[in-house]
């Protein structure tokens, strides 16, 4: 990088970019032949909020560069807290908060790991989804946040979480296995014991200001432990999965109990316990086997089907793609299935035999129907037309989900051909039965409208995630 312009955005000088922008218009362009650092990054970790709009109006594509560190502008300024220049670079696009650095951290988890609070509620506002990111160690920035000791940053990100209805992020693990409860628990008993430590090694004059510091710890950390509970009447309650084992075999309660006793000991345990944690060694024994009382019983049984309905969520980060795949295949099989057997075999059945309108049948004049007719259909078309309606979107949409699914398999032109093939069997089916009053409308239905449900589908999501975002700038503007 010219020298000049490395300085121009060390001291914040507009003026100055502008001059060299005079004498050389492509001195923009041409940095990153000579360095992997632009000027937006020096200009970020200085804080110069003015220079940075004026690279941005020059090269907004610089915001997506990372520098040699592997940290874009925005890891920089979220890192030293600069709240206006990440609000100037979120304004170039609001997913640059979800932009992946060195291991996998995102502006979100440098933020989280210092605490900068002002910046984590900027980045929650400009897009939710970043709160999900994962590090290389599989660490989210609520698992920074409570590694560093960040109280304000993990309280703000839990009340974040349970706003947003995204519960599932205070049971994702890290490659150990730890969830943040893991973290919040072991994280006490370790700054208690440094402290501890601390304390007999010194010289007895600062004996009571460090026993102020241990109580300030230990306060800051039973904090933590009881909002990622939910204790009391808080919405987390009955959400997060208290008795999680990590890859060593420990629960929560296990690495409380595994250090020596330590002062507050007693009201973490009954917190967790509260909150119907468990050794290891009990998570698998059978609940008739524990002993509660019984105004205690319907309190855990709800919460315990609670937890069962969120533990089988499809949870990003735990749950493999493949089998998530493989579930979605069986579940738009078995729809393509039954569609396609109640398309064949209507409500009420078809005639077995001809009626034509001067044919009497005891005292009533029936109306002309053949065989192979719905029954159905003949006596109530608009019902059997919003039958039709239906079940042709149910079965065209599982066809599309199948050719979706199976994408990239063997044999995918064979596969092509039957599911043509039977897309088609079905529409004759469904024009075959259907009486004469609503035939016109039945084949519509089952030839153009299901064709093009899978795109129809695709606009509406579409439009849902412009509205979406619609709002969410809205609400960025008015806060």
């Amino acid at each position: 990088m010219d020298i000049r312009l490395f300085e121009s955005a060390q001291t914040g000088n507009v003026m100055d970019l502008h001059q060299l922008l005079r004498e050389n218009p492509l001195i923009l362009h041409t940095i990153s032949l000579y360095s992997c650092e632009n000027p937006l990054h020096v200009a970020s970790a200085a804080g110069h909020v003015g220079f940075v709009r004026e690279i941005l109006g020059q090269r907004p594509q610089y915001a997506k560069e990372v520098n040699k560190d592997g940290f874009s502008p925005l890891h920089i300024a979220a890192a030293n807290g600069h709240i206006e220049v990440v609000r100037e670079l979120l304004s170039v696009d609001r997913k640059l908060c979800c932009l992946e650095g060195r291991e996998k951290k995102t502006p979100l988890h440098l933020a989280a790991m210092i605490g900068r609070v002002d910046v984590i509620t900027e980045m929650l506002l400009s897009c939710a989804e970043c709160i999900e990111g994962v590090t290389v160690q599989g660490e989210t920035a609520l698992h920074l946040a409570t590694k560093n000791s960040q109280f304000e940053a993990v309280k703000l990100m839990v009340d974040w979480i349970i706003e947003m209805k995204k519960e599932g992020v205070l049971n994702l693990k890290d490659e150990q296995g730890n969830t943040v409860l893991h973290l919040a628990t072991w994280k006490k008993q370790r700054q208690a014991n440094e402290v501890s430590i601390y304390i007999n090694v010194t010289v007895r004059r600062c004996w009571e200001e460090r026993i102020r510091i241990s109580s300030s710890v230990k306060t800051d950390l039973f904090l933590v432990i009881e909002l990622v509970l939910g204790t009391g009447t808080t919405v987390t309650s009955g959400l997060l999965e208290v008795n999680a084992v990590n890859q060593s075999g420990l629960t929560a309660l296990d690495v409380l109990q595994i250090f020596p006793s330590e002062a507050g000991d007693r009201e973490i345990a009954d917190i967790l316990q509260h909150a119907g944690a468990v050794r290891a060694r009990d998570v698998m024994i059978s609940p008739t086997s524990s002993c509660e009382s019984p105004n205690q019983t319907p309190q855990r049984s709800q919460r315990q089907t609670e937890n069962l309905v969120e533990y089988f969520k499809f949870k990003k980060g735990r749950d493999p793609p493949s089998e998530a795949r493989s579930a979605l295949l069986v579940i738009a099989v078995l729809v393509a299935t039954a569609t396609f057997q109640v398309g064949l075999s209507p409500p009420g059945g078809t005639w077995q035999d001809n009626s034509s309108p001067n044919q009497s049948n005891g005292t009533s004049i029936q109306s002309a129907y053949s065989a192979g007719t719905s029954i159905m259909g003949t006596s109530n078309g608009i019902a059997f037309a919003l039958f039709v309606l239906f079940n042709s979107i149910g079965f065209s949409m599982s066809l599309f989900m199948i050719n979706i699914l199976t994408s990239k398999f063997p044999l995918q032109f064979e596969l092509q051909i039957c599911m043509i093939a039977m897309f088609f069997t079905y529409n004759t089916a469904m024009a075959s039965t259907a009486p004469s009053s609503v035939k016109l409308f039945v084949i519509i239905i089952t030839t153009v409208l299901s064709s093009i449900t899978p795109l129809l589908t695709r606009l509406v999501k579409q439009l849902l995630k412009l509205l979406k975002n619609l709002v969410v700038d809205i609400i960025h503007k008015v806060t």
